[in-house]
C-alpha cells in the first residue's frame, strides 16, 4: 500500500516525502510542477536511496488521477495541491477557488472509486482570521478571511467536514500550519519557488545572498515589543513529521479531527533577522516600508492538541531553522556556479 502526494514536488510535499519514506512509508508523487521543478525528485531520491513514482499531472484530471489510482495500492492521502500565494490570490481570485476547490473535488471522487478513505489535508492558520487572540487553539471560530487564499482552505474544511459526516469509513485529518521554514538537514532539498518569493525567510536568504538588494519589513509600529509582527515559525521538516503523525492517526480513527502544527512560540520579524545574521554570520540589508494591508500584529499557535493526541512536537528551534535554510541556499548556489562553470568550458 502507498500515500499518495499531491502537489508533493512542492517545498512542503518534498519535506513529508522524506519524513513518510523514513517512517516506512511507500510514496507516489503527483504534482503538475506549477511552483516545483522536477529536480527535486532526485533530492529526495540522495536522501532516502528510494527513486519515487512520479506523475506529472493536474490533479484537476480524473481520468490521469485514477489511472494513477489504478495502478497503486493507495492507502491514503496527504493533499497539498493548491495555489498558496496570498497575494496573488488577492488579484486572480477565480483562479484560487477553481484550482484549490476543483482539486479537492476531483481527488475525493477518484478515491470514492478507489475505495481510499483516509486523507490529510494541508490547510492554514489563516483560516482563523484576525479576530482571534494567540495562542490560536482549534476549537476557536474561524472565518472572516483576508484573502481568497484563505477562504479556499477554509471551504475545502467545510467539504471535507462534509464528506466525513456522509461517509462513516471517511478519515479526515485538517492540518493547519502555521508558518514553515528551513530547509533539510542535508541541504539537498529546500525551498525553491519559481516565482518571486513573498514568505519571509525566502526573502531574508536572498538578501543575504545578494540576489535582493535588500528585506522589505513591512511595518515597525505595530504593538508588539520591537514593533515587527510576530508569526509562528516551524522548521519544516517538524512540519513534515506531523503528516506522519497525522497519517497514522487516520489509519486508526475515523471522522474528522483538526490539529495546529506550529511551535507555540511566537517570533517577530526582527527577531528572526537577527537570529539568521548571527548563526550565519553573514548581514541582511533590510528597509522598513509601509505596512501591508491584512498583515495582523500576533499570530501563533497553541500546538497541546496534536501532542496529546498525536503525540508530536515540534523539536527544531530557530537557530537551527536558519541555519538549514542558509545551507540549502549555499549549496544550491555552490551547484549552480559549477554548472555555470561546465558550461564555458564545453
Amino acid at each position: 500500500m502507498s500515500i499518495l502526494l499531491t502537489g508533493g514536488a512542492g517545498y512542503i510535499g518534498s519535506h513529508t516525502a522524506v519524513a513518510l519514506i523514513s517512517a516506512g512509508m511507500d510514496v507516489v508523487i503527483a504534482d503538475n510542477l506549477r511552483n516545483s521543478d522536477s529536480s527535486v525528485l532526485q533530492g529526495i531520491e540522495k536522501i532516502t536511496g528510494k527513486r519515487l513514482p512520479f506523475y506529472c499531472i493536474d490533479v484537476n484530471d480524473g481520468e490521469k488521477l485514477d489511472r494513477l489510482f489504478s495502478e497503486h495500492d493507495i492507502s491514503g492521502v496527504v493533499h497539498l495541491a493548491g495555489y498558496k500565494a496570498v497575494g496573488e490570490s488577492v488579484n486572480k481570485p477565480l483562479s484560487y477557488y477553481r484550482n484549490n476547490l476543483d482539486t479537492t473535488f476531483t481527488l475525493l471522487e477518484v478515491m470514492r472509486r478507489h475505495r481510499c478513505g483516509r486523507i490529510v489535508f494541508s490547510s492554514s492558520a489563516s483560516v482563523y482570521g484576525e479576530n482571534n487572540a494567540s495562542p490560536l487553539t482549534e476549537d476557536m471560530p474561524v472565518g472572516d478571511c483576508k484573502s481568497p487564499y484563505a477562504y479556499s482552505k477554509l471551504m475545502n474544511e467545510r467539504v471535507l467536514k462534509d464528506v466525513a459526516r456522509a461517509d462513516s469509513t471517511m478519515s479526515v485529518v485538517l492540518l493547519r500550519y502555521f508558518n514553515p521554514v528551513g530547509a533539510h538537514p542535508s541541504g539537498l532539498i529546500g525551498e525553491q519557488p519559481t516565482e518571486s518569493p513573498t514568505n519571509l525567510m525566502p526573502c531574508v536568504v536572498e538578501a543575504a545572498s545578494g540576489k535582493r538588494t535588500e528585506l522589505h519589513i513591512y511595518g515597525n509600529d505595530y504593538p508588539t515589543p520591537d514593533g515587527t509582527c510576530i508569526r509562528d515559525y516551524i522548521h519544516i521538516m517538524d512540519l513534515a513529521g506531523g503528516h506522519v503523525s497525522a497519517l497514522q492517526y487516520a489509519m486508526e480513527y475515523t471522522g474528522t479531527e483538526i490539529f495546529n502544527l506550529g511551535t507555540g512560540r511566537g517570533t517577530s520579524v526582527l527577531e528572526l533577522l537577527e537570529t539568521f545574521s548571527r548563526v550565519n554570520q553573514v548581514t541582511v540589508p533590510y528597509a522598513v516600508s509601509a505596512r501591508r494591508e491584512g498583515d495582523i500584529p500576533v499570530c501563533y499557535a497553541n500546538a497541546d492538541k496534536a501532542f496529546r493526541v498525536l503525540g508530536w512536537q515540534a523539536n527544531r528551534n530557530l537557530e537551527d531553522m536558519c541555519r538549514d535554510a542558509w545551507r540549502w541556499e549555499r549549496r544550491t548556489a555552490q551547484s549552480t556556479n559549477m554548472i555555470g562553470k561546465a558550461t564555458v568550458r564545453i
